[in-house]
């Protein structure tokens, strides 16, 4: 096994999931201001996942002595519509999910079956974020504004957690 591979696919992973949990929690802020407290709480949840992922994939990269980067993979894209919001981050989370299926197949190549256990477990985690933000994006079209005002509606009781 060349550690050395391990180590950068695990620290592109890093870089993606920094940069998610700041953009899910920069969406979690507009959209608890805007009042849609339970879509608010779903992006809080999830980027407290995200945030676990980071630290899975930082042990395993500490325990093949690598470092850690801790430099997100982009910038936080200031989006405040909440349909846009809910499409972008369904779109992301299928993005991180197929990636996550590649760097298997890699590590797998490499010898490196933990790592690779590590990237299958996380594409099931990025594919089940897929599946709630989908769900709000199928609700928001075919609902609409009706969908919106019942989120807007249900803040009082969900959306600080």
């Amino acid at each position: 096994m060349d550690a050395k591979k391990s180590i950068d696919l695990l620290n592109k992973a890093v870089a993606d999931e920094l940069h998610a949990v700041h953009q899910y929690m920069y969406w979690h802020f507009h959209l608890d201001d805007q009042g849609f407290g339970p879509l608010a709480a779903l992006f809080r949840r999830v980027a407290i996942a995200e945030m676990v992922h980071v630290e899975r994939l930082a042990e395993r990269i500490l325990f093949l002595k690598g470092d850690v980067d801790m430099v997100p993979a982009g910038s936080v894209q200031r989006i405040t519509d909440v349909a846009e919001i809910v499409a972008k981050a369904a779109e992301m989370e299928q993005s991180t999910a197929a990636m996550y299926n590649k760097f298997s197949i890699e590590c797998s190549q490499n010898a490196d079956s933990v790592s690779k256990q590590m990237f299958d477990e996380l594409v099931a985690e990025e594919e089940g974020h897929f599946d709630e933000f989908d769900k709000q994006k199928d609700n928001i079209a075919r609902f609409g504004t009706n969908y919106l005002a019942l989120q807007a509606f249900g803040s009082g009781a969900e959306g600080k957690e």
